[in-house]
């Protein structure tokens, strides 16, 4: 029985959070089980989510597999790509530059802002009628 050497990142955007596992490999790509472009059939989340691998060039070296919890494509689409920025960076720290100058080891802290008391929305009030 052969142990792999795993590498983990875990990356979070707005309520989804991704579990990012890199290991060796010829390339492959897992998201919830799936292909990612199965798992993200919008190119624009596809090219979003392989963005660490093209920066550092390391596209075709290594196996991620994913889990995404809660959110939308979008946001679970950020959230994979911190996991994966954040486990490239334990594989190789020299890449740190490189990835810092892409904004992809920032996390994005923006979330939805709760309903407020009296108000429509979360800043909204209601319309007002003089009759």
């Amino acid at each position: 029985m052969s142990t792999t050497q795993y590498t983990w990142g875990l990356g979070r955007r707005k309520t989804s959070v991704a579990r990012v596992r890199v290991s060796s490999g010829a390339g492959g790509f897992l998201v919830n089980g799936r292909p990612a472009d199965e798992f993200f059939p919008n190119i624009m989340t596809r090219n979003r989510v392989l963005e660490p691998l093209k920066i550092t060039g390391a596209t075709g070296t290594y196996d991620i597999r994913c889990q995404v919890d809660g959110g939308g494509p979008m946001s679970g689409a950020d959230a994979v790509v911190l996991g994966l920025a954040r486990a490239l960076l334990q594989l190789n720290p020299t890449w740190e530059p490189l990835l810092r100058e892409h904004k992809l080891l920032t996390r994005d802290s923006r979330k939805k802002e709760r309903k407020k008391y009296g108000r429509r929305g979360a800043r909204r009030g209601f319309q007002f009628s003089k009759r």
